[in-house]
């Protein structure tokens, strides 16, 4: 497991973790069933506040990236379509939202457009 934060960019440092991460995860790289660095050990080596670690793992944990085990610790979740899944079900719900809200289907396709755009940005 590699990861390196760049002091001089505009991403948060546990942005920076929670990327990287993910990223590694999804390529197999940490493989499922990995066991991470403590939350403390992570923010010595990277000189970080133990906090941001612990969102960034907190993030992680939350988009099924990995699971913690209580005192065992934090290892890489067994990913498959789990990140599929989950988009599929933001967007049904960000669907449902938008109608109520009172927005046209196009009006809602739009706005989930920006948003994407907003967030992949070329």
């Amino acid at each position: 497991m590699v990861i390196t934060i760049d002091p001089a960019s505009s991403v948060a440092p546990f942005e920076q973790i929670r990327g990287q991460l993910a990223d590694q995860a999804r390529a197999g790289t940490l493989p499922a069933g990995t066991r991470l660095p403590t939350v403390r050990g992570l923010a010595g080596e990277l000189g970080l506040a133990p906090n941001t670690v612990a969102r960034a793992y907190r993030e992680l944990e939350a988009d099924g990236v990995i699971e913690t085990r209580g005192r065992s610790g934090s290892f890489v979740a067994a990913v498959g379509d789990h990140a599929h899944r989950a988009a599929s079900e933001a967007a049904l719900e960000y669907a449902h939202r938008a109608h109520r809200l009172g927005l046209t289907r196009d009006e809602a396709i739009g706005a989930a457009l920006g948003a994407v755009e907003a967030a992949y940005p070329r």
